[in-house]
């Protein structure tokens, strides 16, 4: 058998914050928010998980979360570039090299909701603003829990912080070398005996040129963005063990890719309601709504005018879950629930004449996704050993699905209605951690997972221009088996190691398959099958900090019959090797400076291995320096060497990722 390797962040305690009310009388227990969900049970650690905490989630050199995720082994997005620079419908999240296209194979949680996109399942980093959380667990490998059908290749759950953490007013103003800027502002305060938190975020800029030098045109433009959030989040008791947590979002993100008026718009609208009972009876309810709209112009790479106008693309993502933990004693820990989530969306777009720019097509299609899952998980502690096991019972429906199309005078040209499916699908985990000795903890899991093809894979078809990718109503669900084991070492104080082989197969994988010059299909291939190791390292001693992790993966796709070409070869857009490794100091009291080295390894562009992208390695810089009581000097610097990072190659059309730029600013709060 291969294996895969990774190095991991040093395991970091998430953090339990807490808000007192400001007096309380002697006799009484005084109400204690938090402000996040039930405790994690016993056998959290018997996974493969990195923790990250708050200062590494705002110490970085371009201030935004995917940085922060970057230096998690296994972790990787669709493209390279970051989402100051690349087009959001790319922007889906993986791990353990089991991408190859630009959906999410691992799911995204912010304080219990789902974050990716309903339509496309891509997740909208922009609004995601680092400032507002308290840490971030990863944890590797298929999910039976809450909202585990979405969380094929492992569960990323932020948690956002609370108004201790903030203080009354804190913010962040930035300007680069490219005039670029970077905003944000919070007001945090108790609000009886909970807390309020509002906060926003404005980044805004001319961008880089993504296209090479010698590959520019009159034409070719800077990658501009202009994105803004807002968020407001309530936490109050509602009894001495109850407690409701309530959450809104805005947000709006334009951007401009390669060619002038190659522009791109998302925007959201979310809000959700979450109760959280620590008393006997443990219990987590919560229900969320969501409000997404994308809009996306394709501009001819030979005319350089506009041939594809996808207007609007509104979707809306509703659900909720419900779990409880009864007080079944015996050293158990019982979790009991069910879940839902239902996506449904629709595409609006224009086909263009690039001689012309009369309309020649008119195009509407989309469809429904729900999935109702039924969970069970047991953790049962025997001294220094720890199992658990758990189960999920998934009832899916894809549904409404179509495809209409209109010439440009009207009249019908195709008018397709897809027959809905849906059934039961069953997916297990479980997995053994033990205590070996204070130093010493050796750990085992094997998991199955389930994912549903997305609105966008089943109904879209897209363009990158020359290259179009049909969509294809008729694909199948992935379906995941995987196995793990490693250990976690801490040899002596502030010394943390960890270690763990994988392998992993994702059944019936989407991928963009080439069926034609110019031509691709999303389609079921057999399968990925990923095997390696992942890697990391955490020093704390004194000033000095270390963390650092690796990962290491053989990847091969199988496929066979229309897929048989790209049997063996690499996914798309996954690294063999990637790696990364942050030196932090802090000399002084109030002062912080880290650089981070990170290496990603050479990974072809498609499923043919055709073109490829070249291994990168990149230095990121880090400062902060007090300047008052409460304001600290920012500098930071983005890849400071100016390394050519290749995001896109296509035919050997490049785009390149953030080239070297300077940051400097002033961050004030607590």
């Amino acid at each position: 058998m291969t294996v895969t390797a990774a190095f991991r962040l040093a395991p970091l305690p998430l953090t339990a914050l807490m808000l007192l009310p400001v007096s309380a009388p002697a006799q009484e227990q005084p109400i204690i928010v938090t402000g996040t969900g039930l405790a994690d049970t016993p056998a959290t650690p018997a996974y493969d998980i990195t923790l990250i905490d708050r200062d590494a989630l705002t110490a970085t050199a371009s201030g935004r979360l995917e940085d922060a995720l970057a230096s998690v082994a296994g972790f990787q997005q669709f493209r390279r570039s970051d989402s100051r620079a690349s087009n959001p419908s790319a922007q889906g999240i993986t791990l353990r090299a089991l991408g190859g296209n630009a959906t999410s194979r691992a799911a995204m949680l912010l304080d219990g909701v789902p974050v990716a996109d309903p339509f496309f399942g891509y997740i909208p980093f922009s609004a995601l603003a680092p400032e507002r959380l308290a840490s971030v667990r990863v944890t590797r490998g298929g999910g039976s829990g809450p909202f585990g059908a979405g969380a094929l290749a492992g569960t990323i759950e932020l948690a956002s912080t609370n108004a201790e953490a903030l203080g009354p007013l804190s913010g962040t103003l930035l300007v680069d070398d490219r005039g670029e800027s970077e905003a944000s502002a919070t007001l945090a305060a108790p609000l009886g005996a909970g807390f309020a938190v509002v906060s926003g975020r404005w980044d805004r800029g001319q961008g880089y040129y993504t296209t090479p030098a010698d590959q520019r045109v009159p034409a070719t433009a800077r990658a501009a963005y202009d994105s803004w959030s807002a968020q407001i989040r309530l936490v109050a008791p509602l009894t001495d063990t109850v407690e409701l947590q309530a959450r809104a979002m805005a947000f709006d993100d334009r951007r401009t890719l390669r060619f002038e008026g190659a522009d791109s718009s998302s925007e959201g609208q979310e809000a959700s309601l979450r109760l959280v009972g620590r008393g006997a009876w443990q219990f987590d309810a919560l229900a969320y709504v969501q409000a997404r709209n994308f809009t996306n112009i394709v501009i001819s790479s030979s005319r350089f005018t506009p041939v594809l106008d996808q207007r609007n693309t509104p979707s809306t993502g509703l659900g909720g879950k419900l779990e409880l933990r009864p007080p079944v004693g015996g050293n158990h820990v019982l979790r009991l629930g069910l879940d839902y989530r239902r996506s449904d969306g629709e595409l609006f777009e224009d086909a263009l004449s690039a001689m012309t720019g009369q309309v020649t097509a008119r195009r509407n299609a989309g469809g429904t996704n729900s999935d109702l899952g039924l969970f069970v998980e047991d953790d049962w502690s025997l001294g220094a050993l720890t199992l658990t096991a758990g189960a999920r019972a998934d009832r899916y429906v894809i549904a409404d699905g179509f495809f209409i199309e209109r010439d440009g005078a009207g009249v019908v040209v195709a008018d397709d209605r897809f027959a809905g499916r849906s059934g039961w699908q069953g997916s297990v985990r479980g997995g053994a951690m033990w205590q070996a000795s204070d130093a010493l903890r050796l750990r085992a899991a094997a998991y199955s997972g389930l994912r549903l093809p997305t609105l966008n894979e089943l109904y879209r078809p897209f363009v990158v221009f020359p290259v179009t990718t049909l969509a294809n109503a008729e694909l199948r669900n992935e379906r995941l088996v995987g196995y793990e084991a490693g250990l976690d070492l801490t040899p002596a104080k502030g010394i943390d190691l960890s270690a763990t082989l994988f392998d992993n197969k994702v059944k019936h994988a989407v991928a963009n398959v080439t069926i034609g010059p110019d031509l691709r299909q999303r389609r079921n291939i057999d399968a990925i099958h990923a095997r390696g190791v992942e890697l990391s390292a955490g020093i704390a001693r004194g000033i000095v900090g270390f963390r650092g992790s690796a990962a290491y993966t053989d990847a091969e796709a199988q496929g066979s019959g229309p897929a048989a070409a790209l049997d063996g070869n690499r996914p798309a857009q996954t690294p063999r090797w990637a790696a990364s490794a942050t030196l932090s100091l802090a000399p002084a009291p109030g002062w912080s400076l880290a650089g981070t080295l990170r290496y990603v390894g050479a990974q072809y562009e498609d499923d043919l291995e055709s073109d490829i992208l070249d291994a990168a390695t990149t230095l990121d810089l880090y400062a902060e320096v007090p300047l008052a009581q409460r304001a600290r000097l920012v500098l930071r610097a983005e890849n400071v060497t100016d390394t050519r990072v290749m995001t896109r190659n296509q035919g050997g059309s490049i785009d390149l990722g953030t080239p070297r730029t300077l940051w400097i600013g002033v961050t004030f709060g607590k």
